[in-house]
């Protein structure tokens, strides 16, 4: 039997996937991915979102603004994500956090609405995607005076350190790799799924970024999801069933979704 999957964080909402999309979601279908989560990047990319979730079973969405988008908040953001939660497959917030690598000059316009998308997460309900680059300390700060763990946390393609996901891992929070953890010189991603408990992992592709090895450089998809789960399970001497299953319980139980698989 095939193993089930679900891909945490997909952007297939992109133009990389513009022309060939009905192709694509034959292939995730194919390779055993049962669910994927698209989450937001703009505000205008939001609709593209809901028009996919809406034609595609397997696809759901979140809405949030990227830490890089912060300058575009303005006094009718809140209100409009709001909006956009009440759909029935918005099943999260998010990307949402902070972005420190390409750009530290408006950390404070990033962390305001970090907190605010945060707040939209406590008041509908809804778990948090968080994005985190070159921000450790301020992101596990931020979640953890606004008490965000009570939500469901998903650390999305985890950069730290493992000894900075097992801080993640005791505030309930979830460490969701993708294929980084494949890549031959990557020793931070190997420790880290070595190192979570398994009841806290969860995957993702970041398609079109990130794609494992031997597709490095080329266009990812959800349907190269099974080399990352390879590759964990190898480290963590597991087989691919088992880590099959316990990503696809977590993904299910965090995001509140509904898979079928095997045990």
């Amino acid at each position: 039997m095939k193993n089930k999957f679900i891909d945490t964080h997909a952007h297939l909402d992109f133009k990389d996937y513009a022309s060939n999309l009905d192709e694509a979601v034959q292939e995730i279908i194919d390779a055993g991915v049962e669910k994927v989560i698209i989450p937001g990047v703009t505000i205008p990319e939001i609709k593209r979102i809901i028009d996919i979730i809406e034609k595609y079973d397997i696809f759901y969405g979140a809405v949030g603004l990227h830490p890089s988008e912060a300058k575009s908040w303005d006094d009718r953001t809140y209100d409009l994500l709001k909006k956009y939660t009440k759909h029935p497959k918005i099943i999260a917030v998010g990307e949402v956090g902070l972005d420190y690598y390409w750009d530290k000059s408006f950390v404070d316009q990033q962390q305001f609405i970090f907190k605010e998308q945060i707040r939209l997460a406590k008041e509908t309900k809804l778990p948090l995607i968080v994005h985190d680059r070159g921000a450790h300390a301020d992101t596990i700060n931020i979640l953890r005076e606004t008490n965000a763990g009570e939500l469901g946390v998903i650390m999305h393609c985890f950069s730290g350190s493992a000894e900075f996901a097992m801080e993640c891992v005791k505030e309930g929070f979830y460490i969701a790799l993708g294929g980084p953890v494949t890549f031959k010189n990557a020793k931070k991603p190997k420790e880290v799924a070595k190192a979570v408990p398994l009841d806290r992992l969860l995957l993702e592709t970041d398609s079109p970024f990130l794609a494992p090895h031997p597709f490095r450089g080329k266009l990812n998809s959800p349907a190269k999801i099974s080399l990352i789960a390879e590759e964990i399970a190898k480290l963590r001497d597991i087989t691919l069933k088992e880590l099959a299953v316990a990503t696809t319980d977590n993904a299910q139980r965090v995001f509140k979704l509904r898979v079928r698989n095997e045990v």
